[in-house]
């Protein structure tokens, strides 16, 4: 890796062009009102805000960071002007097993700079924005890595779970159902302990991407990230909690969760486009310490309608993840598979296939639908042929309306993993929901007389771009032996931002 925390990547994001830096935009409305159109503009920049009103000069935030192909090759560490397949093949490579990378414990770093004890600890002294005119509060933890331990083993999970300003002592921190650092803390609440955590408010983008993708059960995320830097990360313990946490992490809360201490926390606009969990009483953490470096930046990473800014480099990591999870079950044949952005990279999902028997598409399906992947509040998976673009909705669609007939391509799965973020499933009833599964591929009983499509496959029409694609630029006038300026995306198409 060329960068060493969050301020290096920073400066080279910057030397790119990549970074823009606002000054003077509030807590109260701008930030989270700037970030959204950020989040919902193709090819927007990294954005740093400084000279918040309220706060000194230095106390920033930096918001959009992985939002294009371009970051998020500077983040993994990989050619800036790859290509989507390529680099989820890279990615693939890089997170493969046996890659992980312990991390290398220090005895100090950046993030000891101040230390806050007592009566000194002031979580107001960070300008945690409130993100959405309806949340019920200011949210210092949203582009956060929690540090949770299981307490019968040694594996250290990072979670992104979000984190709720209560005061200028506590904070709360909501954990979905089933998710590792749910369970974990659920572990020592059956048992009336406390739960140690550590907030990290301030990371470099790959150990936050880290934390919000499916890392492999019992695999430590320190330990994935190290693998694709190739080296392990500096942590240092925590002398409060015992939990390692990165040692030149920005800001850093450490305490204990209890049971028997909650406060309301919520309603906070979720990743479905929706204030959808509404206010609950959640597990309130007592910060014992506050550590932090000197002119500290806050990784802000709100979730808005989607597609927002994890969706944009999920559809790349989270499509390489389920590739590689269907290959891994067995699913032969599997060509390529696309987790939307519009659906939050979890209630869309497609898949491609080569069909090679009866009933390989309805096995492609469920295992793309109940892979750990796909698993978690999904809503809909549609598997095609090969010849579609699964990258492309409107290709998709087409074959779903084309190849595919109600009453024999259509399955449901009832009683799935849904939870307290479906919008569609009534406040009282939540934690289960179904899933449509749609087999938009030519049907196998008379495949071979199905009508021939016209228009090139999906590798040609991506040919065509990459050699074509200039025409579509305004004053797009070349010779066809002269360079190609850049390759335009597909009008309507759901691909990734570049």
């Amino acid at each position: 890796m060329s960068y060493t925390d969050l301020r290096d990547w920073i400066e080279q994001a910057r030397a790119l062009g990549e970074v823009r830096d606002v000054q003077g935009a509030s807590w109260q409305e701008d930030i989270g009102r700037i970030t959204e159109m950020l989040h919902h503009t193709d090819d927007s920049p990294a954005v740093l805000f400084d000279d918040i009103p309220g706060y000194p000069r230095g106390y920033r935030i930096l918001a959009n960071a992985n939002a294009t192909r371009k970051r998020l090759a500077l983040t993994l560490g990989l050619p800036l002007d790859i290509d989507r397949r390529p680099l989820m093949d890279r990615f693939l490579e890089m997170t493969e097993s046996g890659r992980a990378v312990a991390p290398r414990y220090v005895k100090d770093g950046p993030v000891f700079e101040n230390v806050l004890k007592g009566d000194d600890i002031d979580i107001l002294r960070f300008p945690s924005p409130k993100w959405h005119p309806l949340d019920g509060g200011r949210y210092l933890g949203t582009g956060v890595c929690d540090v949770l331990k299981d307490p019968d083993s040694d594996w250290v999970n990072i979670g992104t779970y979000r984190v709720m300003v209560q005061d200028s002592k506590s904070v709360s921190v909501y954990i979905s159902p089933g998710k590792h650092g749910r369970q974990f803390r659920d572990k020592y609440f059956s048992r009336h302990e406390p739960c140690p955590v550590a907030v990290v408010c301030g990371v470099e983008p790959l150990l936050f991407v880290a934390s919000s993708l499916e890392v492999p059960q019992g695999v430590s995320e320190y330990d994935w990230a190290g693998g694709i830097r190739g080296e392990p990360y500096e942590v240092v313990t925590d002398p409060i909690t015992g939990l390692p946490i990165p040692a030149r992490a920005e800001i850093v809360l450490v305490g204990f969760l209890r049971d028997d201490h909650r406060r309301p926390e919520g309603p906070f606009g979720e990743w479905t486009g929706y204030y959808a969990s509404g206010e609950r009483d959640e597990p309130v953490l007592d910060v014992q310490a506050v550590y932090h470096r000197n002119d500290p930046i806050i990784l802000g990473v709100p979730p808005n309608k989607p597609p927002y800014e994890p969706h944009r480099y999920r559809e790349y990591l989270r499509s390489a993840l389920l590739l590689r999870e269907m290959k891994a079950a067995g699913v032969p044949g599997v060509v390529d598979a696309h987790c939307f952005g519009v659906g939050g990279c979890r209630l869309l999902l497609a898949v491609s296939i080569q069909q090679r028997f009866a009933g390989h598409a309805r096995q492609a399906a469920h295992i793309a639908s109940m892979c750990r992947v796909g698993a978690y509040l999904g809503r809909m998976v549609v598997v095609v042929d090969e010849d579609i673009d699964v990258t492309d909705i409107n290709d998709v669609m087409w074959a779903v309306l084309t190849r595919s007939d109600p009453e024999r391509s259509l399955d449901i799965i009832h009683r799935a993993w849904s939870g307290p973020l479906d919008p569609a499933i009534r406040p009282d009833l939540k934690g289960f929901n179904s899933r449509l599964l749609i087999d938009a591929t030519k049907p196998w009983e008379w495949r071979d007389k199905f009508p021939v499509a016209i228009g090139p496959d999906a590798e040609t029409k991506r040919e065509t771009r990459k050699k074509w694609g200039w025409i579509l630029q305004a004053g797009g006038d070349a010779r066809a032996d002269e360079p190609a300026p850049a390759v335009a995306r597909a009008r309507g198409a759901a691909t990734p931002a570049d």
